[in-house]
């Protein structure tokens, strides 16, 4: 179990949000024409050399994924609806998006149209709960913009971007498993995915930098530990980022921080 019912951490425990929106294009096309409610649909190119860059859960049921080559996704989705992509209408969903973030915090970083990474800690003096604002977050993009979303909850954004990414559904065997909807990395969890995962979960690890990694013997997280930052930068020009990294943010005020990492 990821979040106990005993589990609600504070701000201090849990200062830094990652909401990421479901399937964000493909449901933007679906609200947009009900039409194509629970039919396989995937947003991108239809041609030979096409790409999809979002898909449906109807059509993840299938195999089909973003990234995956079009002929690819037609061959496992005989039905599958293949959409161009409609960038103005997926902007104004991501700026009502971004309003509702900012109704819970100012200090918020988007990144892309779909995410968005918030840093909770001047939330503290109003003792709000993470685990409660996660949930009224969701509920409120839910009701406003009829899209679901993932929220993940950790000290850094690291740890808030596995976790958004854990409490998202998944396709198993064909079927579709609903997530928790949002997860908060304790330090028990932390240290079960520090010694689990692969090097491939890492924000920012592609196949290209996996594969460089594993020849250097790095299969999981709990490798790198082994390694010294000079070696890794000299192997995958890499470099691991550090507090004082300039990271602009979505506020406005100039004094505003970077969302930590």
């Amino acid at each position: 179990m990821l979040n106990s019912r005993s589990e609600d951490p504070s701000v201090d425990d849990a200062p830094i949000l990652h909401v990421d929106l479901d399937a964000f294009f493909a449901s933007v096309e679906v609200l947009d024409d009900p039409t194509l409610r629970g039919k396989p649909v995937a947003v991108g190119g239809g041609g030979g050399r096409g790409v999809i860059a979002s898909a449906s859960y109807e059509a993840r049921r299938f195999g089909v994924r973003s990234a995956m080559p079009s002929v690819v996704a037609r061959r496992r989705c005989r039905d599958l609806i293949i959409l161009p992509g409609r960038f103005d209408r997926y902007e104004a969903y991501s700026r009502q998006f971004h309003d509702i973030v900012r109704d819970l915090t100012p200090e918020f970083e988007p990144l892309g149209l779909d995410e968005v990474f918030a840093n909770l800690s001047s939330l503290r003096r109003l003792n709000v709960r993470p685990m409660a604002a996660s949930a009224e977050l969701r509920r409120r993009i839910m009701s406003e913009l009829g899209l679901l979303c993932g929220v993940g909850l950790g000290r850094n954004k690291l740890f808030a971007k596995l976790a958004s990414k854990e409490s998202k559904p998944t396709v198993v065997d064909g079927q579709l498993v609903e997530g928790a909807g949002v997860v908060w990395v304790s330090p028990a969890l932390e240290k079960k995915w520090l010694e689990e995962l692969p090097v491939r979960a890492l924000w920012g690890v592609g196949p290209a930098t996996a594969t460089k990694l594993q020849k250097l013997g790095l299969r999981w997280v709990r490798d790198l530990a082994k390694v010294d930052e000079a070696t890794l930068a000299a192997h995958v020009e890499w470099r691991w980022p550090r507090r004082s990294s300039p990271t602009p943010t979505a506020r406005t005020s100039a004094k505003s921080r970077p969302i930590g990492y």
